[in-house]
């Protein structure tokens, strides 16, 4: 199957252009050509950004009720392609077509809820009186749009997370520029194509392909851009900040995710939320449970439960419904993980199973005894690979798990309250779950990090926070 792009062109403020170079977009799976989309120049995304600065004058004067429509425009769209939407993302990405549909459906809620959020947008009044000699001033502050903002999107979520770039921008009145991951941007593509259809005037939205090291650094470094939100690599995060000068920024960059399982959890509850965490789109998620901290009393019970399920996943054709996993997003990447895990074992890991490679593919992997100083401890592995280790207590467990530079979500099972409240007050992340692994997120909810994993926090509410400026009105009455 070929996915079928309207002259396999980019979206820049509101036209579908091509260009002189293309990048190929190949499926992981079998290395078989997708498509091609255009590989923007430097001055391609000049000229976008001086249409942005007319789209986002347009933008801010887009009365609510007209962005609420356009919004949910878009989702009526996607809706009504969604088996589209979902083929082109497990085609171009890691997803399985049943990962690739709840993507879809995640994304629409997305937007409808960027549309509801628009008519939120509040502001206060202010008691000027109370400083003393203004006693005869009122006023207020109401919230405004910061510009132009520059989304720059990752490959493991290629559509929802563009629409959470892409849905609180419009919704707030703003014009948004997104340059999507180079492997994956056919989805980003048709997320442009539902807002085009739902009416959105031109030079608000450009969705511009192409190669980071020719476009990305004219967008994060010009100042007309007045905000840039990135979702990606943690090294790409730190250099991003260095270069993007004053304006805003926000961050989600990745995490090392605890989970730890207390002798009086619900066990079989526990494995099957454990496994599915670690290995949700082959691992490369986020909020993917890559560390397990289990009380000793009950290690052998769970591991050779977790053991067992890992090894009834199904590997193999992503589109394919009775697919549990399929491959890594490149076999570069699947190559980085096997380096990984070789090494944590030439370190005196424990392979419990899994630990093979067969180009892009990586197996569902499970270790233990894992060395404190081996990467896959430390770093992020954004792979299929999951650390089992036995604790003896709480403590040590809150400890272990804090014991990481990142602080993106965790999870804790048990049915202790009080040991879930110590949990929420001693363990360092943006998000706890509890009788949950930590791969659960709402579109909702405020999204983000401490430590290494990021600035701010995404999730449509505060999102549109971040995307919009308090503007304050004071009036001085002179017959009062």
């Amino acid at each position: 199957m070929t996915i079928q792009l309207s002259g396999k062109k980019m979206f820049l403020a509101g036209d579908w252009v091509s260009g002189d170079k293309t990048i190929e977009v190949r499926d992981s799976q079998d290395n078989s050509l997708i498509d091609t989309v255009p590989a923007a120049s430097a001055e391609d995304m000049l000229k976008c950004i001086e249409e942005a600065k007319v789209g986002a004058k347009l933008a801010a004067t887009m009365p609510v009720h007209q962005r609420m429509k356009i919004v949910n425009g878009a989702a009526d769209y996607i809706e009504k392609n969604a088996q589209k939407y979902a083929l082109t993302i497990a085609r171009e990405g890691s997803k399985t077509i049943r990962e690739a549909k709840k993507e879809v459906d995640r994304a629409i809620q997305t937007l409808r809820i960027s549309a509801e959020e628009a008519r939120r947008i509040h502001g206060e009044t202010i008691p000027f009186d109370q400083m003393p000699g203004s006693e005869k001033r009122v006023g207020y502050y109401f919230q405004v749009p910061i510009g132009i903002i520059g989304a720059i999107t990752p490959f493991n979520d290629p559509l929802n997370l563009v629409a959470h770039k892409v849905g609180p921008a419009i919704a707030s009145g703003n014009a948004i520029i997104v340059k999507p991951a180079t492997v994956t941007p056919l989805s980003a593509l048709l997320l442009a194509e539902a807002f085009d259809e739902a009416g959105l005037p031109p030079k608000i939205l450009s969705v511009i392909t192409g190669h980071g090291s020719e476009i990305g650094d004219v967008l994060v470094t010009h100042p007309a851009i007045r905000m840039i939100s990135f979702t990606g690599g943690l090294e790409a995060g730190e250099e991003i900040v260095r270069r993007a000068g004053l304006k805003k920024i926000s961050m989600e960059l990745g995490s090392n995710s605890p989970v730890i399982v207390l002798e009086d959890a619900d066990i079989k509850e526990a494995v099957e939320s454990t496994v599915s965490g670690a290995f949700w789109a082959a691992g490369q998620n986020c909020l993917g449970v890559q560390r397990v901290y289990i009380q000793e009393s009950i290690m052998e019970t769970f591991q050779q439960a977790f053991v067992e399920r890992t090894n009834q996943y199904r590997m193999g054709n992503k589109q394919s419904e009775l697919t549990d996993m399929g491959p890594l997003i490149t076999e570069k990447e699947a190559l980085r993980v096997e380096r990984m895990v070789n090494e944590a074992i030439g370190k005196g890991a424990v392979l419990l199973t899994g630990g093979t490679r067969n180009g892009a593919f990586y197996s569902p992997t499970v270790l233990t005894n894992v060395p404190d100083d081996s990467r896959v401890a430390k770093e992020e592995i954004f792979g299929p690979v999951v650390l089992l280790y036995p604790v003896a207590d709480f403590d040590t467990a809150i400890q272990k798990s804090n014991d990481v530079n990142f602080g993106l979500q965790a999870g804790i099972f048990t049915k202790d309250i009080n040991n879930a409240q110590k949990a929420i007050a001693q363990i360092d992340v943006g998000g706890i779950m509890i009788n949950d692994s930590s791969d659960y997120r709402i579109d909702a909810m405020p999204f983000g990090g401490v430590k290494r994993s990021g600035i701010g926090r995404e999730g449509i509410k505060f999102a549109m926070q971040e995307m919009t400026e308090p503007k304050v009105v004071c009036y001085k009455l002179s017959n009062f």
